[in-house]
């Protein structure tokens, strides 16, 4: 088992953690976010992230749809003369990637930073493929982090979201990243991957990031504790067995990095070049903050 951070951010910085908040730097702008798992006390004082934060994302406990408290809905309190949307760049070895960031109705911005370890390990694993061209399929693409970094390696991309706005977003970064020709689906990724199955189609590498809860276009209904073994059953259909790959990234609180493992190893058997664990970052005071599981393998 494995616990894996990057190394590579140079625009991105997580200063602080703790009090169920995190306090990051993405470019020039400073934000303050929920965070559930960081359960310790902060290392900087309350003045110090009010003093330097140029947003703040609050949850939303009044609205009747949240009585959770679901920390993915709510507002942001924006500092005057603040960018709401601005650019980062991330660049590894020759691939140098461009994402636009903005302060959305939801406490999400465009951008899981700690995902930077996959974009490393497929840009790798492309460049070394005896494939000239691998076809790659990334489900539950978002904003298109995954996609981009397969591209810019010369993989042929088809990239599969839900949301019609999402993939605008994710078509924006590739042209800011000088890169073209990727295939856009807004579809349900579950249909799309049934329908794959059915017409035979294969690919050299698939990139799994589903949500612990989503709605597809057509208001299909996603829970990752039901469906989950079915998409992997699919995808091992879809998925070559020869010169391929495959990354898993669960985020749902409590999974342990032996599901992913259990989930692979049910359906594809041994694995010889498997890897599993932890994605984290460390704040600059000391503290890792775990943000989800992976699993990843060559074959």
């Amino acid at each position: 088992m494995k616990l894996i951070s990057p190394t590579n951010w140079k625009e991105y910085e997580l200063i602080d953690s703790g009090g169920y908040q995190k306090l990051e730097r993405f470019g020039n702008n400073i934000l303050i976010r929920p965070e559930p798992q960081a359960i310790w006390d902060k290392s900087l004082s309350e003045i110090e992230w009010e003093k330097i934060h140029h947003a703040k994302f609050i949850t939303d406990k009044t609205n009747p749809e949240n009585k959770s408290g679901n920390i993915e809905k709510g507002k942001w309190l924006i500092k005057k003369g603040t960018q709401e949307q601005w650019m980062i760049n991330y660049t590894y070895k020759t691939m140098q990637i461009k994402f636009r960031l903005g302060l959305t109705a939801f406490r999400h911005i465009g951008i899981f930073p700690e995902q930077a370890v996959n974009w490393d390990y497929i840009y790798d694993t492309i460049l070394s493929s005896e494939t000239k061209t691998p076809k790659v399929l990334n489900l539950f693409a978002y904003t298109g982090g995954a996609s981009l970094a397969a591209k810019a390696a010369g993989a042929d991309i088809v990239h599969v979201d839900s949301v019609k706005q999402v993939i605008y977003w994710a078509r924006e970064n590739m042209d800011s990243s000088s890169l073209a020709n990727i295939r856009w689906v807004i579809e349900d990724a579950l249909k799309f991957v049934k329908r794959e199955v059915n017409r035979r189609n294969k690919y050299n590498a698939i990139i799994l990031d589903p949500p612990a809860y989503g709605r597809g276009p057509n208001g299909e209904k996603w829970l990752l504790e039901e469906n989950i073994n079915e998409m992997i059953k699919l995808c091992f259909q879809l998925l070559e067995e020869k010169n391929s790959f495959f990354i898993l990234n669960l985020y749902s609180m409590g999974f342990s990095a032996m599901i992913p493992d259990n989930l692979i190893s049910s359906v594809f058997g041994k694995l010889s070049e498997k890897e599993y664990g932890e994605l984290y970052i460390p704040d600059s005071n000391g503290n890792n903050l775990p943000l989800g599981v992976f699993l990843r393998f060559r074959r």
